[in-house]
């Protein structure tokens, strides 16, 4: 669910004269999504995606999310583009919220993505590392090493609940990050969490990205490791090297990896893949019954930590040398 704050028809026109937009025709809540309230509204010139950025979202981030989505379309990404206000501002306030008019990005997910998909997002992914050269505004990645040792302070102490000797697995997996984490490789501006349900496609045609609000600074090959394990994984948790190849070969067919980002990319893989499981087991702990909330099994991203713990090389992966 990801309507947390309601609106009315009458704050919502008030809302819309600061925008040359034209005239609401009828607007709804959209249901996909967890972090902020958002909105499909129809317009008598176009379709429009209207978010309120809920407590979560830090009100000072929001001027990099909306100016990145801005920098990357300028530079021929297809991606969601904030509308300016007509003083020019690009953030206004709704129902006690900041909120933003985004534009409509014509397309869906797949439930289902195979590997031709697979090598278009490879593509896309490498196509917004280099467009987002040069973006000016910088934002440090919250949950990379320092933001995991916190989330699991937050959970450390129920851990077991979800499965026995949990507890000290994480530690030991915690201080072999802390101690061999990359250093040196080359950094940007990344999604940081390009899942399925953020990329859409028409037919097999890849017609844009959406959802920057994680997005931040940090080593774009970590990025890739993210969408290894957001695509690459069957519903039993297997492996499937036919994807991995195809989406590592896409993106090295627009940004070719380093020889050192390819060597890394076994404890990149790991990192992310510790990234998720905390962020999920943290949500599995302390989501109330009843939330309108779907709650992420911490597992699945336990399984996939597992399995990059016994990759020797990244040609395990599908890459090519």
């Amino acid at each position: 669910m990801a309507v947390y704050t309601d609106i009315t028809e009458d704050d919502l026109k008030w809302f819309l004269t600061e925008y040359d937009v034209g005239e609401l025709l009828s607007y709804k809540g959209i249901a996909e999504g967890v972090e902020n309230s958002n909105f499909l509204l129809h317009t008598s010139r176009d379709p429009l995606i209207l978010t309120l950025y809920e407590k979560r979202v830090d009100k000072g981030d929001l001027p990099f999310f909306l100016g990145l989505m801005q920098h990357l379309a300028s530079r021929g990404l297809s991606c969601p583009l904030p509308l300016p206000r007509r003083d020019g501002a690009l953030l206004g306030h709704l129902s006690g919220r900041p909120a933003a008019l985004i534009s409509f990005l014509e397309g869906m997910w797949l439930r289902k993505p195979e590997a031709h998909h697979c090598r278009e997002v490879g593509k896309a992914l490498a196509a917004m590392h280099i467009a987002g050269e040069g973006f000016e505004i910088r934002r440090p990645n919250a949950l990379s090493i320092a933001g995991w040792q916190t989330l699991w302070e937050k959970s450390e102490a129920r851990a077991d609940e979800v499965e026995a000797g949990l507890q000290d697995e994480i530690r030991g997996e915690l201080d072999f990050l802390a101690k061999h984490w990359p250093k040196g490789l080359p950094e940007g501006v990344i999604h940081a969490d390009l899942f399925p349900d953020n990329v859409f496609f028409l037919g097999d045609k890849l017609s844009g990205l959406i959802d920057f609000y994680f997005a931040c600074n940090d080593q774009l090959a970590y990025d890739v490791s993210i969408c290894l394990n957001a695509w690459c994984f069957e519903k039993d948790h297997a492996y499937n090297i036919t994807k991995g190849m195809a989406l590592l070969e896409g993106y090295q067919s627009v940004r070719p990896l380093s020889p050192a980002e390819i060597a890394a990319l076994p404890t990149l893989a790991r990192g992310s893949s510790l990234r998720f499981f905390l962020t999920r087991l943290y949500d599995w702990l302390t989501t109330p019954a009843g939330a309108m909330v779907t709650k992420k099994d911490p597992i699945e991203y336990l399984r996939k930590l597992r399995f990059h713990r016994q990759i020797a090389s990244s040609a395990e992966y599908g890459l090519k040398a």
